[in-house]
């Protein structure tokens, strides 16, 4: 039987057929993280790109158009991005993120005008550009972790473990929405789906405690105060 994927057909608030949130788990991201080679400019780029997408959960578009002047590495470290809508919004960075952009952009030379992730002529990269690297890295990363071979990885799913990430850490769902950008609270709603199958899954695989249920017997104090609604 073939192994199962750990991605969640949603069927709340989207309905029966939605489509399936694929994440990845913590040694799925560790594996990817270090899939890229740290003695190349290329290697050091993508990393630095896949660390920061996982990290803040930036759509594709808003990921590719950070310049450095978007960055802030000082005291309440965060990136500054344009979302759907034009409206822009701030997202905080977690200390090493920090060291890891610090680094990069020390490498890259500081220049505010500078796009942050750029391709080798200096440009900005093109979807299809973070698509394939992406894909090309998850491929590697299978050899340490073999359950990227189940997945079909891409750059939004690294926006969807962002939403995961947070959710398992017990974070509101009105606040993920703030943190990526959805216009509305319900959207967060698929990533609360997602997480409840995982609960689900896990109750699934233990043992059930042995007890034998009991008849409930209400006292006479509530039978009379049923018999009075």
């Amino acid at each position: 039987m073939p192994p199962r994927r750990f991605a969640w057909r949603v069927t709340s608030t989207f309905g029966i057929g939605a489509p399936l949130v694929g994440f990845l788990t913590r040694p799925e991201i560790d594996a990817l993280l270090a899939a890229p080679a740290s003695d190349t400019w290329l290697g050091r780029r993508d990393h630095t790109l896949l660390l920061t997408a996982i990290q803040t959960g930036l759509r594709l578009t808003e990921i590719t158009s950070i310049r450095q002047q978007d960055v802030s590495l000082a005291t309440g470290a965060h990136i500054r991005c344009e979302g759907k809508g034009r409206k822009e919004r701030c997202t905080p960075l977690t200390k090493i993120t920090v060291t890891v952009l610090m680094a990069w952009i020390r490498e890259q030379g500081a220049d505010g005008t500078r796009i942050l992730f750029p391709s080798v002529r200096g440009g900005r990269l093109s979807a299809d550009a973070v698509q394939h690297l992406v894909a090309k890295y998850a491929a590697v990363a299978q050899k340490a972790c073999p359950s990227l071979a189940n997945k079909r990885i891409s750059p939004h799913v690294l926006r969807h473990t962002t939403a995961m990430e947070l959710m398992q850490a017990g974070v509101d769902r009105t606040l993920i929405a703030l943190w990526l950008g959805h216009e509305s609270v319900e959207t967060t709603q698929i990533y609360l789906d997602a997480n409840l199958s995982i609960k689900e899954e896990i109750l699934s695989k233990t043992t059930p405690i042995n007890t034998k249920a009991g008849r409930y017997q209400p006292d006479d104090d509530l039978l009379a105060f049923l018999k009075s609604l």
